[in-house]
C-alpha cells in the first residue's frame, strides 16, 4: 500500500495544485515507490507566499501566550503521530527507526513547547542612556519566512527553523526535500487538527530549482535553508543582493579527537553516536577520527571492531543500526569517495563495499580507513556515508592544527578521560560546537557553523531572536 497525496498544503487546507507533475517516493531499502506528492510550482510559491503574507498581520498580533496555546496544540498533535512520522522518515530515507523515534518522533513537540515558552516571557527592555535619557528596545516578527530543509533529518530540521519563527509571529513557506516528502504532509495533518490560522504554515515541494526561486521571491523577508555548502553559497549570494536575513547551516567534516588518555572502548556507544549515527548522513559527524601515534593501531582496531559489529539491515526493524543510503545517487557519491580513498593510499580496515547479504537497497557497508594523510581527499571532503578517516597525530598541537586544516567548522568531539582537559583543547578547536566524550545539540545552546559550514545559529534564545527584528525607541530625548 503507497501513501499518495493529491493536494498542497496551503491556507491552512488542502489546496489543488496548479501543475500536474507528482514527486515519487522510492523507498531506499525495497528499491520500490511507497508513494507520493504533487510537485509544487512557481504559480504555487506564490500562492503559498501570498497566503502567509495575508496571514502575518494577525498572526504577528496575538500575544505570544496565544500563539503558545496553538502551539502546545501542534506539538500534541504531533506527539500523537510521533510513531507514523519516524515510520515514514525511516521508510524514506534509511534512517534506523530506533533513532528516527528520537529525532523525527520526539524532538519537533519539545522544539515546540521550547520556544513557545520562550517568546511567552520575553519582555521589552529599558536601558538606561549614557546621554541622559533611556531606550526602549522591542521585538518583532521578522516577517514571511523561506525554509527550505534537507533529507537526512527532515523534521527534527524543519522544527529548528518552524518552532523559533512560529513562536515569534513570523509566517513560514516551507519547502521540503523531494526525498522526503510524506513525513511534511504528515506535519500538515497535524496542524490542521491543531487548528493552526490559515496561511501561517504553508508546505510547497520541489527541487532546486523550486526553492531558488522562493529563496528571491519579493515576498519572503528572511531565509533559512539547510543543505549543502555549494546551495548555501548560491543562496547566500541572492540574499546578499537583497540584503535579505539569511541562515546558513551547511557542511561539515568535522574531527572526532582522541587524546591519549581516553578510553575508548568504554565510551564506543558514544562513539559510534558522534561518528556514524543515521548512516553518516548528518553534517556534524566527526567523521574524521585524530589519534594519537602511540595508540594508533589499537585504536584502528577499536573503531575498526565497532564498524564491522554494526547491525546493517532495514531502518524499521529495532535491531537495526545501519540502514541504507537515501538513494542510488548518494550511494554513487559514497562509494566512489571510497575508491578515491584507496587510490590515495589508504587502506581499508573494515568495510570498503557493499553487504554481502544484500540483494537490493542503497546499502553500503560501515567503513573505515586507516593510514590517511590530512591532505588525503577522503580528509577534507564531506562523504555524507558510513565512511571514518583514522588520521595520526604526535601531540596535542599537531592534533589542534590537523583538527584546523579544513575547510568546514560544524562540529567536533574530543575523548578523554579528563573532562577539564577535553573542555581546554575544544576552545582551541576552530568549529561552532565541540562535544567532549560524546555530542548532541541540546534545545538550549546555538548551533552552527564557521567557515564553509555556514552563517548564523539555530537553537538557544540565538535561534528565536535569528526571527524577530529590533527596534530602538528612544524615551525622554532633550
Amino acid at each position: 500500500m503507497t501513501i499518495d497525496y493529491t493536494d498542497l498544503y496551503i491556507r491552512g487546507a488542502w489546496a489543488r495544485p496548479s501543475g500536474d507533475s507528482t514527486i515519487p517516493v522510492i523507498s531506499p531499502t525495497t528499491e520500490q515507490r511507497i508513494g507520493s506528492v504533487p510537485e509544487g510550482t512557481e504559480t504555487d510559491v506564490d500562492d503559498a507566499v501570498d497566503a502567509a503574507r495575508a496571514a502575518l498581520t494577525d498572526w504577528a498580533s496575538w500575544t505570544a501566550a496565544q500563539r503558545a496555546e496553538v502551539l502546545g496544540r501542534f506539538a500534541d498533535e504531533l506527539e500523537s503521530r510521533a510513531e507514523d512520522t519516524a515510520a515514514r522518515v525511516s521508510s524514506q530515507n534509511g534512517m534506523p527507526i530506533t533513532l528516527a523515534r528520537q529525532f523525527e518522533g520526539g524532538f519537533p513537540p519539545v522544539l515546540l513547547r521550547y520556544y513557545a515558552e520562550m517568546a511567552a516571557k520575553q519582555e521589552d527592555e529599558i536601558r538606561p542612556g549614557m546621554l541622559g535619557g533611556s531606550t526602549l528596545v522591542t521585538r518583532s516578527p521578522i516577517g514571511v519566512v523561506g525554509a527550505i530543509v534537507p533529507w537526512n533529518v527532515p523534521q527534527a530540521i524543519t522544527f529548528l527553523k518552524l518552532a523559533p519563527a512560529l513562536a515569534a509571529g513570523c509566517t513560514v513557506v516551507l519547502k521540503p526535500s523531494p526525498e522526503t516528502v510524506l513525513d511534511a504532509f504528515l506535519m500538515a495533518e497535524a496542524a490542521i487538527a491543531a487548528g493552526l490560522p490559515p496561511g501561517v504554515l504553508n508546505i510547497v515541494p520541489g527541487g532546486r530549482d523550486l526553492g531558488a526561486y522562493l529563496v528571491a521571491h519579493p515576498g519572503i523577508d528572511k531565509v533559512s535553508f539547510t543543505g549543502s555548502t555549494g546551495a548555501g553559497r548560491a543562496i547566500g549570494r541572492t540574499c546578499g543582493e537583497l540584503l535579505r536575513p539569511v541562515t546558513l547551516e551547511l557542511g561539515g567534516k568535522s574531527a572526532a579527537v582522541i587524546l591519549d588518555d581516553a578510553d575508548l572502548t568504554a565510551n564506543l556507544e558514544s562513539f559510534y553516536g558522534a561518528t556514524l549515527l543515521n548512516n553518516g548522513q548528518i553534517c556534524w559527524l566527526g567523521t574524521r577520527v585524530l589519534a594519537p601515534r602511540s595508540r594508533y593501531s589499537e585504536i584502528v582496531d577499536t573503531i575498526s571492531d565497532l564498524a564491522k559489529g554494526l547491525t546493517v539491515g532495514d531502518p524499521l526493524s529495532d535491531t537495526t543500526q545501519m540502514g541504507p543510503l537515501v538513494s542510488s545517487r548518494q550511494r554513487e557519491r559514497v562509494e566512489g569517495y571510497i575508491e578515491k580513498g584507496r587510490s590515495d593510499g589508504g587502506r581499508v580496515t573494515a568495510g570498503g563495499g557493499r553487504p554481502a547479504d544484500t540483494t537490493h537497497g542503497w546499502f553500503v557497508e560501515p567503513t573505515v580507513f586507516a593510514d590517511v594523510e590530512t591532505g588525503h581527499t577522503i580528509a577534507q571532503e564531506e562523504i555524507f556515508g558510513p565512511v571514518l578517516s583514522v588520521i595520526p597525530y604526535t601531540d596535542e598541537a599537531e592534533a589542534i592544527a590537523i583538527a584546523n586544516h579544513s575547510d568546514y567548522g560544524l562540529g567536533g568531539s574530543i575523548w578523554t578521560a579528563d573532562p577539564e582537559r577535553g573542555a581546554q583543547f575544544a576552545r582551541g578547536v576552530a568549529s561552532g560546537t565541540v562535544g567532549i566524550n560524546g555530542y548532541s545539540n541540546d534545545p538550549t545552546a546555538p548551533f552552527g557553523g564557521i567557515k564553509n559550514s555556514g552563517l548564523g545559529r539555530e537553537l538557544g534564545p540565538e535561534g528565536l531572536a535569528s526571527y524577530q527584528q529590533l527596534k530602538s525607541i528612544y524615551l525622554d530625548v532633550r
